[in-house]
């Protein structure tokens, strides 16, 4: 699979504007804010940093190991918020730490051509086992369709400073670059 370079720096850009909202809501947080919306804005971060570095045409500076450490962590960590009754949102970022990881590691390489750098723009083939992905994709677009309901009534009579950061905005924006990806790469 190729992207052109044009489409890759296009999507480069749109990932990292999705940083923002999280770094806003981090940044802005008070000290003793809920924990599970600190754990949720910084893997959402580290989620948007991985996703600018695959679609990147220069790569990203964590080699792919290392990516697939940081998602396996990130996936046991709300595999176990999940299971102690935190909310919804540790399944979704469980479910889309473990896309993130799939996509990382079925991702095919050619030889040293990129060395171990996650870049998907050059990526030489299809991911491996496609069912997956095609798993994954229908989730994704779900979770769009119902963030974007959602979005639409948080938005609605909100001032534009709230409504740019609103989670189901972001969410929704989100989920359609994890569709896209995983759409590109089968």
């Amino acid at each position: 699979m190729h992207i052109p370079d044009a489409l890759a720096w296009s999507l480069t850009v749109l990932f990292a504007l999705l940083a923002v909202p999280s770094v806003y809501r981090l940044v802005r947080m008070q000290p003793l804010a809920d924990p599970d919306i600190r754990q949720m804005d910084l893997a959402e971060l580290l989620m948007v940093t991985a996703m600018v570095a695959m679609v990147s045409p220069l790569g990203g500076p964590i080699p792919a190991a290392g990516w697939q450490a940081v998602f396996g962590l990130m996936a046991g960590w709300f595999f176990v918020a999940a299971l102690r009754g935190r909310r919804c949102c540790a399944v979704h970022h469980l479910i889309s730490a473990i896309a993130m990881l799939y996509m990382i590691t079925a991702m095919p390489r050619a030889g040293t051509s990129h060395g171990p750098w996650l870049t998907m723009s050059e990526m030489p083939g299809k991911l491996a086992w496609p069912a997956l992905a095609v798993l994954a994709i229908a989730y994704f677009a779900f979770d769009v369709l119902k963030s974007g309901f959602t979005a639409a009534r948080v938005v609605k009579g909100a001032p534009i400073r709230e409504a740019i950061t609103a989670r189901p905005i972001y969410r929704a924006a989100m989920g359609l670059g994890m569709a896209y990806m995983l759409v590109a790469a089968i």
